[in-house]
């Protein structure tokens, strides 16, 4: 295979203007910790309307980050959903808690607020949602959970920058949300991620932990004229630079247009494969303005006459990066060794998985690669 003729599951999209962005802070004073970190933070905030953004050196940080700052300690208990990347779990671990997973609902695969609430107990701290393939959980049902028992929320959207529920932009509908700066993923800082919040106290304890956990950082040393500064709590080096940041506030600006592309790519798969018999793409909910990073569909192999792992293999031969999202994340051997999980914990995302397969998606990509998705998607599947 040519690897000209490969279309990836998903990839960046880099103009001469970004190009332009990062170019401008590598010819200036400050390549890490300079003003390009805070005009970016400034600008997400602004954009999911939120009042405090924090910018990180990835999704996972950021994640972490979330954890730390609700003081989560060892024996804490935190409900997550089993079909996301292992970070939104991984980040509870990281603190000592414990991930507790609560089942997705079938054509969605967005958690079930039901299932959370059987899952909630004394021990429970927190609820981490995740925005899957672009699409917002329930916040409405989530919010409510949150208040009833007392818990943060939290949202992983790292899939979900731009994405609407009920009008109002994902960033602004709970306690902490996460945000991914990915290549794949709707911006790209190269590597890097985001905390937004309303509240000043976790905004702050964030900032602190992305810095080793220092006092002072170096602009308020350097602004009352002092080398002094104490390490408070144990913290971690998750700083952005400013030729992250750059990129950041240059790619920021074409969201809207990256946005546009994606929905429109979606609407071509929904059209095209609304008469193929045994695939399936995921339901949209109503009220809902999705983002699109994912394109999943449900392979029936029973209609089909191909499983999906056969499926998988014949479109990657065929140069189509079709890829997973995602293994159950508690069925990975760290996961059943630490915490003894195993298959049955939830049914509904284990029949999921067996099905589920990501067909590429990205700004962009062109009617005519998506039509040849389509057709060897079709030469690949036997329709009985």
């Amino acid at each position: 295979m040519d690897y000209k003729d490969y279309i990836p599951y998903g990839c960046q999209s880099i103009d001469e203007d970004d190009i332009a962005s990062v170019c401008s802070v590598l010819r200036s004073d400050w390549l890490t910790t300079g003003p390009k970190v805070a005009q970016f933070e400034q600008a997400i905030a602004n954009y999911v309307g939120a009042r405090y953004a924090v910018a990180v050196s990835s999704g996972t940080a950021a994640l972490h980050c979330a954890m730390y700052a609700l003081r989560l300690k060892p024996g804490d208990e935190v409900i997550v959903p089993p079909i996301t990347f292992a970070a939104t779990a991984n980040c509870v671990c990281y603190m000592g808690g414990k991930p507790v997973f609560a089942d997705v609902e079938p054509d969605t695969l967005l958690m079930s607020p039901d299932e959370v609430e059987k899952k909630i107990t004394s021990k429970t701290r927190a609820i981490i949602t995740v925005d899957y393939a672009g699409q917002p959980c329930d916040y409405d049902k989530f919010q409510v959970l949150a208040k009833k028992y007392g818990l943060t929320l939290i949202a992983d959207s790292c899939h979900a920058l731009g994405a609407k529920y009920k009008g109002k932009k994902v960033g602004s509908l709970a306690d902490l949300t996460v945000f991914s700066f990915h290549p794949v993923k709707h911006i790209t800082t190269g590597e890097g991620g985001a905390i937004v919040t309303d509240n000043e106290e976790l905004a702050e304890r964030v900032k602190k932990f992305r810095n080793h956990g220092i006092s002072f950082d170096f602009h308020h040393r350097e602004k009352i004229g002092s080398w002094f500064y104490e390490i408070e709590e144990l913290g971690y080096n998750y700083r952005i630079t400013d030729i992250q940041c750059a990129l950041g506030i240059s790619q920021l600006k074409k969201l809207s247009k990256f946005l546009e592309k994606r929905r429109e790519i979606a609407k071509q798969y929904d059209n095209s494969l609304k008469d193929i018999r045994g695939i399936s793409p995921l339901v949209v909910k109503d009220n809902i303005f999705h983002a699109y990073h994912l394109y999943v569909v449900r392979v029936d192999p029973l209609l089909t006459g191909v499983d999906r792992k056969e499926l998988f293999k014949k479109m990657r031969e065929n140069g189509i990066g079709v890829n997973v999202h995602y293994i159950p994340v508690y069925l990975h051997p760290y996961y059943r060794k630490r915490f003894g999980y195993d298959f049955g914990l939830c049914p509904v995302a284990e029949a999921a998985y067996e099905e589920i397969l990501s067909l590429p998606i990205f700004p962009e990509m062109k009617e005519i690669e998506v039509e040849r998705v389509v057709s060897i998607l079709k030469q690949s599947i036997f329709i009985k």
